[in-house]
């Protein structure tokens, strides 16, 4: 009987850039030009398709959240909300402090990320339906109108939506993704710079690396401080949560384990039922904080201009868009390309370098989420009690 090999999202990404930088030193022209084709039309897509997953997506979740009324649910939602804020601004503030040092600006010029030497044999424009904030506005009416509606007409359009919108990242984006960056990084590669370019994103994932321990610290240490109990202890004991998501990458699926350490950790069957299975849609530390940390390491490699009001408006927004993302493989990063878009400016080749460098950590990013839930968890039974 034989055996069928599956290879991850994270293989193919990999071995989708390792092939790109080979292929890239040998592949004629005319035969490159297809994959520049490629990543024309697919980048016209992807930017048609941006609004389309804002809004199947974050419309459903923000209903589902509005139907659930009480002070406990409004004060989960504000620690959660908070948390990854917090997350977020930390990500800036250090890489805007050691980024600088670590990277060249404009080491990826933005023609080089156009593809500049490597021409498609033709184009197709694809308008978007709505911009983005149009997109995230209307989620956000349609989604709290809904939460407040009695009927059923509406709500049950906008889940078959999102299964829709769902269906088409899970069985054509996602699958199309190494290809994807296989043309960016063949592009990079007829530039010379690809190795450069790598060299700086082993560094960014250390530091990001860094961060990610450092959150971790950090919330153990604040919900320590409130239920008067030894932060390392509490955290120790979340170790098996955190390595269940490692191997799941998946916040829902680590939903038995970490329910069950919270427990351990002290924390009422009342209160752990309710904050675990809420916080894995809602908290999303270690995800924004990858987010932000590559989106500014992008800028500076780019030579783009950034400022901390920039980066300000752009966490906020992430941390309500990224509500949608835990129920869709790699949500939070799809969930987010909308508003790299629009706050940040970046563009096709930016928004597939982004994904490159979320999807490289993106089980470390699930695992400081989950890992999280647990001290959320803590904060929550002290001020229930």
């Amino acid at each position: 009987m034989k055996r069928t090999i599956h290879i991850g999202l994270l293989g193919r990404i990999v071995l989708a850039i390792a092939l790109g930088i080979a292929a890239g030193s040998w592949l004629p022209a005319p035969a490159a030009r297809l994959f520049a084709t490629f990543n024309a039309l697919f980048g016209e897509f992807l930017g048609f398709a941006i609004p389309l997953i804002i809004l199947g997506l974050v419309t459903v979740a923000i209903a589902d959240i509005g139907k659930q009324a009480g002070r406990l649910l409004l004060i989960t939602v504000a620690i959660a909300y908070g948390a990854t804020l917090l997350s977020g601004f930390i990500a800036y503030f250090t890489g805007a402090a050691l980024f600088p040092r670590m990277i060249t600006p404009g080491l990826l010029p933005l023609q080089a990320a156009a593809e500049v030497t490597l021409t498609p044999y033709f184009q197709v424009s694809i308008p978007p339906l709505m911009g983005v904030m149009t997109a995230l506005v209307l989620s956000f009416v349609l989604g709290l109108g809904m939460a407040h509606l009695q009927g059923t007409a509406l709500k049950n359009g906008a889940a078959e939506f999102r299964l829709v919108i769902t269906g088409v990242i899970t069985r054509l984006i996602i699958p199309l993704l190494p290809l994807y960056i296989f043309g960016i990084f063949l592009s990079m590669a007829y530039t010379g710079q690809v190795y450069a370019v790598l060299g700086v994103f082993i560094r960014i994932i250390l530091v990001i690396f860094g961060i990610h321990l450092f959150v971790l610290l950090l919330q153990y240490a604040l919900a320590g401080a409130i239920v008067r109990r030894n932060p390392l202890g509490l955290l120790l004991r979340m170790m098996p949560a955190y390595f269940t998501a490692l191997g799941t990458q998946s916040s829902a699926a680590t939903i038995p384990v970490t329910l069950a350490q919270t427990l351990k950790n002290g924390v009422s069957q009342r209160i752990a039922g309710f904050v675990i299975p809420l916080c894995a849609t809602i908290h999303l530390s270690g995800s924004t904080l990858k987010i932000v940390a590559c989106a500014l390491a992008l800028m500076l490699m780019q030579g783009m201009p950034y400022s901390f009001a920039q980066f300000a408006g752009f966490i906020c927004l992430l941390g309500i868009t990224m509500v949608a993302a835990p129920g869709v493989p790699g949500g939070a990063i799809m969930a987010s390309l909308g508003v790299l878009q629009s706050v940040l400016g970046f563009g096709e080749a930016q928004q597939a370098l982004m994904i490159a460098l979320y999807i490289a950590m993106d089980s470390f990013g699930t695992a400081c989420n989950v890992t999280g839930d647990g001290a959320i968890a803590l904060v929550m039974d002290k001020i229930t009690r």
